[in-house]
């Protein structure tokens, strides 16, 4: 595809426009990622975090067909989410902490963003590598130019977890959700779901709703319990 021709243009603007569409979970994952860091990290986690996103997402996409066929890859990649949508969904201690510990909790976050954005990308890179059609370079400048909007939208998604805290708990819902359906649509066992057991579509992914919700409001009982037992010993 010869650059800056009609089909180039197209194309670019189809990268774009996917990317566009598929930006929200990313935004939501930076979001509760970075929602416990200081103020003072909160922008390097979005960079960090955004920056990895896309230039995992480039090299997955050149990968997506053959991902997708891997039997249990999807299934492995919908329980990792469930994790961490379990552990997002938890609140975090507070701790002060030095600037060493500040910049563990960075990484931390950035390292949670990039496993959570592989699980999430399995589904989603296909789109952008069909619009792409081969061109890499059309596939990182496409990418790159959502950046701002990932990083827009995550800024957006952490003010409002700061005013409602119910969005925390939704966002991790959504974890679910999407684990759920990457479990349902695995190859090595979809038919296990859809003809063995006739799941209606969506089902698991409703599912994965409610054990990722349920699971981190049982363990975020548990841990306000254990403290209440120890200071009351």
């Amino acid at each position: 595809m010869e650059f800056g021709s009609t089909a180039f243009w197209i194309a670019l603007l189809q990268i774009v426009w996917i990317d566009l569409l598929l930006s929200g979970d990313n935004a939501i994952v930076i979001a509760l990622a970075c929602r416990n860091l200081p103020d003072s990290q909160r922008r390097l986690g979005i960079f960090w975090g955004v920056f990895a996103a896309v230039a995992l997402r480039v090299v997955l996409t050149a990968f997506a067909v053959q991902l997708l066929e891997i039997p249990y890859l999807k299934t492995f990649g919908g329980l990792l989410l469930i994790w961490i949508g379990v552990k997002l969904v938890m609140p975090q201690a507070e701790e002060e902490g030095h600037e060493i510990e500040a910049k563990d909790k960075l990484w931390a976050a950035v390292k949670t963003i990039v496993i959570a954005d592989f699980a999430m990308s399995l589904d989603n890179v296909i789109a952008v590598a069909g619009a792409a059609k081969g061109s890499f370079f059309l596939l990182v400048f496409g990418l790159a130019l959502s950046i701002p909007l990932v990083v827009w939208g995550s800024k957006i998604v952490l003010a409002l977890m700061n005013r409602f805290s119910w969005i925390v708990v939704a966002g991790g819902g959504l974890l679910g959700y999407l684990a759920g359906e990457m479990i349902q649509t695995d190859p090595g066992i979809r038919d296990f779901w859809n003809v063995s057991l006739a799941l209606p579509p969506h089902a698991l992914a409703w599912i994965g709703v409610v054990i990722v919700i349920a699971v981190g409001k049982w363990l975020t009982w548990r841990q306000q319990k254990g403290r209440q037992d120890a200071a009351g010993a």
